[in-house]
């Protein structure tokens, strides 16, 4: 793979979940060639020990830095809590953008009542608690593992019985006692309507939009942003290696969040 993907912008996540950041990357940064690539052999990342984490993380992104990309945006909410330090050491060459739960945004709307949803990984790790102490201090914010959502969500069907189960088991006493939601899984936007369906019309945040900004600047400041001219690509990649592995990217990434 090497000097394959000169000039294209790696985007990685654990499995499916970093399309949902893939999506607002492309929508601000039309031009730009991607390459996406997703762990969904090792899916998911949110209940794994840090250590793992780091070196799942590490293994599936060295590949795409020896095959040329200018710039690489982690798009796990994992990933980044466990590992984005290390690999800002690693390649400091290009820039390499990470993913945290929308919690300031959620505040500076004025919500008082703060849900975060989240894999267990990402709300242990200091990186929440330094957020929440930063933005969160005169607002109530209630952190909430969701063990196996991530999972789930990996195998599709979201319209399925049983992941409307599993979500009912998680936020049935929260409803009616949060005035906002903030989606600190990558994979989540893509189940915002039935997690909307149990909480009520409340509103959702989530890390991707702020993350395309982010990169957009961090290409502009270099100088490195593609000409506004022509289309640009996706390439989706696997550690699944599989030709229904890839048409299920695709399908995610045609899915609305």
């Amino acid at each position: 793979m090497n000097g394959k993907f000169e000039n294209y912008i790696g985007v990685f996540d654990s499995g499916v979940g970093g399309i949902s950041v893939l999506q607002e990357l492309t929508k601000l940064l039309p031009h730009e060639k991607f390459v996406f690539f997703g762990d969904s052999a090792n899916a998911p990342y949110g209940e794994r020990e840090v250590e793992e984490v780091q070196r799942l993380t590490i293994n599936a992104v060295q590949p795409l830095v020896d095959a040329g990309v200018k710039a690489l945006v982690i798009a796990c909410n994992t990933a980044t809590s466990s590992a984005i330090n290390l690999l800002r050491e690693m390649y400091q060459d290009i820039p390499v953008i990470g993913v945290e739960p929308a919690l300031k945004p959620a505040v500076d709307a004025g919500y008082q009542k703060i849900l975060v949803m989240a894999t267990p990984v990402t709300l242990t790790l200091e990186k929440f608690h330094e957020l929440e102490e930063r933005v969160g201090t005169d607002v109530e914010v209630i952190a909430l593992p969701c063990p196996g959502l991530a999972g789930r969500i990996e195998k599709a069907d979201l319209e399925a019985e049983d992941l409307q189960e599993m979500l009912s088991r998680l936020l049935y006493r929260h409803v009616g006692k949060i005035d906002s939601v903030v989606l600190g899984c990558t994979h989540y936007p893509f189940i915002r309507k039935q997690i909307k369906n149990i909480l009520g019309n409340v509103p959702f945040y989530d890390g991707g939009a702020g993350t395309a900004r982010e990169l957009k600047r961090r290409l502009a400041e270099k100088g490195w942003l593609a000409e506004e001219k022509g289309p640009g690509e996706i390439v989706f990649m696997s550690s699944k290696e599989t030709e229904e592995e890839a048409e299920l990217y695709k399908w995610f990434y045609k899915q609305k969040v």
